[in-house]
């Protein structure tokens, strides 16, 4: 039976959206192409989400997967997640000139692997495998590190010296499952060395937070966001786990389904920490439209934190791709 419609009602989880990475890797993209103008290459999507992608598509970025594809003498952005050493060797190669727009959160584990890696520890990563955090970290200390892909994978592990091992995690991960596998591993190594500071990004940790709250009072929640984005899947997962009766994964509102809606009275919605505002308001427009019209907002937390751009964007690097390409 449907609900009526007067006690129909959205929970909005504060924070949601863009996270301070996020922002950063997208305005170096758009003011990377006001200063030195189109096109200008991104390796790999600059952040998880099809909406930013094709939007800045248009202002004249050009996507490519591998660094080889870009013509010589041009200009190349690394996305918020990070690369491996061998991606700026392959750009130098290449004479191209590079902004690195990686996430000064992910920076922070590359920096915590070559230390762990010099001190000559075991690096247990946990992470999902073939995600490009992932690939870019590994690629820092790859005879050191070795990838845990959640709990059921720790008995797989195998380490030289179970006294001198550390942990270090991807910075989109469910905050529950990771602690879930070092617990497991610290079963396996009692002695193991967890990293200075947390490495799941504030950002996710504040979004999976809120979720949590609103999970147990929805009856669905929706989660905007792509599918490719791991802490907008997560979200997904967080608020199953919450105690949501249903809870889904879109992009864009017209992929929400009008069944999900049967026996529904409370919607929860949230988006990933790479996902513009605009699409949210297009969910809660859909969503007035069918009766959910009266929206509270659930916060779990404020967020202030900014980081500035890539000192890259400070330069000519029109005039210094030209001068290596000559060179």
């Amino acid at each position: 039976m449907t609900a009526t419609p007067a006690s129909r009602k959205v929970l909005l989880a504060a924070p949601r959206g863009y996270c301070a990475g996020v922002d950063r890797a997208v305005i170096a993209v758009e003011k990377a192409l006001e200063q030195y103008g189109a096109p200008v290459y991104v390796r790999h999507e600059i952040v998880h989400n099809k909406y930013v992608v094709k939007t800045l598509e248009k202002k004249g970025a050009i996507f490519v997967e591998e660094t080889e594809e870009v013509p010589e003498g041009n200009i190349v952005i690394f996305s918020a997640h990070g690369v491996a050493p061998v991606v700026h060797e392959e750009a130098e190669r290449g004479k191209l000139a590079t902004i690195d727009a990686t996430c000064p959160l992910v920076t922070k584990v590359h920096k915590e692997a070559i230390r762990y890696a010099k001190e000559d520890y075991d690096i247990l990563l946990i992470g999902h495998e073939g995600h490009e955090e992932v690939i870019g970290t590994s690629g820092e200390a790859p005879e050191h590190i070795t990838l845990v892909d959640g709990p059921d994978d720790v008995a797989n592990v195998e380490v030289r010296d179970p006294d001198k091992v550390v942990w270090l995690s991807q910075t989109t991960l469910s905050v529950d499952e990771t602690m879930e596998t070092v617990d497991a591993l610290k079963g396996r190594y009692p002695n193991l060395l967890s990293p200075p500071s947390d490495d799941i990004c504030y950002a996710t940790q504040n979004r999976q937070t809120a979720v949590k709250q609103m999970g147990a009072e929805a009856d669905l929640v929706i989660v905007v966001g792509s599918k490719n984005s791991s802490n907008s899947v997560r979200l997904v997962e967080v608020a199953l786990g919450a105690g949501a009766r249903d809870a889904h994964l879109v992009d864009y509102a017209e992929e929400i389904d009008e069944a999900w809606l049967e026996g529904v009275s409370t919607v929860g919605v949230t988006s990933g920490a790479s996902v513009p505002e605009i699409l949210v308001h297009g969910v809660l427009d859909w969503l007035a439209q069918r009766g959910y019209e009266d929206v509270e907002t659930i916060t779990a937390a404020e967020e202030s934190i900014a980081f500035s751009l890539p000192k890259e964007l400070r330069r000519d690097l029109r005039a210094e791709a030209k001068a290596a390409s000559e060179g």
